[in-house]
């Protein structure tokens, strides 16, 4: 494989690692700079309601397409990385619902849809567990001899991988149990979340080599 193509691929796997880190910090910051919003949203979906929509669509969008692009060392990867860029464009384009009467952060809903509800949480569960597949199968192969970074990269993708699946879980667990709870107040959604971004990022930054590169 040559230089070129190696490093498109790093900075391929770089640029989608920052984009997932910063995405959280990216809406919240916006929403205070440019909406005076002081309030975390209960979720990352509901920036979509806020002043930063055109910014939670074109992320989604940016991600999407880099996720598309990619194409690893194995069909596997291809295939993975086209499911999740569909994924990821089914959450922009199918926005979560919001509840009523809105906080003082967002904007008014225009004709909400509960069924574009419905596909915006499945899209986010299937992107979070291809993101997972990523981190827990595609990442961990090596070809030959793995060197002691390999190793401790290996550990670092699992925990990732781990990670979201346990977001994925008690969102769920959320969702079916305590979404109406007294739970809610403490934006349990947006952390789950931005913990699964984090993860994902985190990950990827490493596939990137942007630390342990094997020496």
């Amino acid at each position: 494989m040559n230089k070129t193509l190696v490093f498109s691929y790093l900075t391929l796997r770089k640029i989608v690692g920052l984009l997932g880190i910063s995405f959280p910090v990216i809406l919240i910051l916006g929403s205070i700079i440019a909406g005076g919003c002081n309030e975390i949203q209960s979720s990352i979906s509901e920036y979509y309601h806020t002043i930063m929509r055109d910014i939670f669509v074109g992320v989604l969008c940016i991600v999407a397409f880099f996720l598309f692009a990619y194409n690893g060392y194995e069909k596997a990867d291809k295939i993975a990385g086209s499911l999740a860029s569909f994924f990821a464009l089914g959450i922009a384009f199918f926005p979560t619902t919001i509840q009523l009467p809105i906080n003082a952060c967002s904007i008014e809903p225009a004709n909400q849809n509960k069924l574009a509800g419905s596909f915006h949480y499945i899209f986010a569960a299937l992107l979070f567990l291809t993101l997972a597949y990523f981190s827990l199968y595609l990442f961990p192969k090596s070809r030959g001899y793995k060197t002691k970074e390999k190793i401790m990269r290996n550990r670092i993708y699992k925990t990732c991988g781990y990670i979201m699946l346990t977001c994925i879980v008690l969102l769920a667990l959320y969702f079916l149990f305590f979404e109406n709870s007294e739970l809610s107040k403490y934006k349990p959604v947006f952390f789950l979340e931005g913990a699964s971004l984090w993860a994902f990022g985190i990950s990827w930054l490493i596939k990137g080599e942007f630390l342990l590169k094997d020496k």
